[in-house]
């Protein structure tokens, strides 16, 4: 169990973490918390959409979104990389194919793809789904790749790889997962993966500020995506996502992405059934992995129970959280990379929307 703790904390904030004491003099109101974020060089813009019982509790944007132009943040229009936060929204599209009956969770990768080369030991949709597969993450740069490739493309970066260990024995977190379950969704529905979530996902939901990030278009109201040297913020590396949008790809708003938390709250989605199964920790030797599919599944250190991701991608940071006996979505959206402020989030901002203060 302490095991996987530490494992996702150094995966999702890989440098030190902030120190909280530095945010005693905030008190317990959230715009203090939140501008002093910016004012300690966190990032150069956040924003953040809190809904409590299906109403807004706080949207507000902080800092810039860019820099040069002194454009302030909106969290309605301001588009933010959210990387691994895309992960929920993919998933959402794979419950709704569950539920229909296009995709078996059970059933093998090769059913769906069988171009893909066979590995040791076969894997089924579910354990890709759940990171327990056995696919290795990212080398090197592969992580910040600029070059525009398909998702059936991009399986010639991994595709000769071994399996890390038998499926169903080991958790390892990584995006190639993803692209994967993105590769075989496609295959079972005929259609792209974009345009069968935007269709059935992105669309019932009015989630219109949601969608991939084309590098050649010129988008007037997308962050700047930062990343921090010692000197400052500087514009961070060129990428395109698109092959894999599923893992880490979309762009959004801080108010786009909590409707999709008040439609699970609102149970909106699918049948209870079919989410059980993506909103429940899976065991490996009776340990929690405190992953679902596609969603990280938890608890605060209150002990409140929670689903939601956590992402850091090039120029871009994401918090997506659901407590369901709070009836609270907390979304936060940033654009630079590793801000090292998850602590200061779970510990001194988020329980200021979850323990009943004069907020509410």
């Amino acid at each position: 169990m302490k095991r996987l703790l530490k494992y996702f904390k150094k995966l999702w904030n890989p440098e030190k973490e902030q120190p909280t004491d530095i945010f005693e003099n905030s008190g317990s109101n959230p715009d203090h918390i939140l501008e002093d974020l910016i004012i300690q060089g966190s990032a150069p813009g956040i924003a953040i959409t809190v809904l409590k019982k299906g109403k807004v509790l706080l949207e507000k944007g902080y800092g810039l979104a860019d820099m040069e132009t002194r454009t302030p943040v909106n969290p309605k229009k301001t588009l933010f990389r959210i990387a691994s936060a895309s992960k929920p929204i993919a998933a959402t599209a794979l419950a709704k194919m569950t539920a229909s009956g296009l995709i078996d969770l059970d059933r093998s990768l090769y059913d769906y793809v069988p171009y893909f080369p066979k590995k040791e030991q076969d894997f089924t949709i579910r354990q890709l789904a759940g990171h327990t597969a056995g696919i290795r993450g990212y080398k090197g740069k592969e992580y910040a790749l600029n070059k525009p490739i398909t998702i059936k493309e991009s399986l010639d970066i991994f595709k000769s790889d071994p399996l890390l260990f038998p499926p169903g024995t080991d958790f390892h977190y990584n995006s190639f997962d993803w692209v994967l379950v993105s590769l075989a969704m496609q295959e079972a529905s005929g259609c792209s993966f974009e345009d069968y979530v935007s269709k059935e996902v992105l669309l019932p939901l009015d989630m219109t500020q949601t969608f991939s990030e084309d590098p050649a278009k010129h988008l007037p109201n997308k962050a700047i995506s930062y990343t921090k040297r010692k000197a400052g913020f500087k514009k961070a590396m060129p990428v395109d996502n698109r092959f894999k949008l599923a893992g880490g790809g979309y762009l959004s708003t801080s108010a786009d992405l909590a409707k999709l938390g008040q439609a699970y709250l609102d149970q909106r989605i699918v049948s209870g059934e079919v989410l059980e199964q993506f909103l429940t920790s899976q065991f490996l030797d009776g340990n929690p992995t405190y992953y679902g599919l596609g969603w990280q599944v938890s608890m605060d250190h209150e002990g409140r129970p929670y689903y939601g991701h956590v992402g850091n991608g090039i120029g871009g940071y994401s918090n997506f959280y659901v407590y369901p006996e709070q009836e609270v979505v907390i979304s936060l959206l940033m654009n630079a990379s590793n801000p090292r402020i998850q602590s200061v989030l779970e510990e001194k901002l988020y329980p200021l929307f979850l323990e009943g203060s004069s907020l509410i």
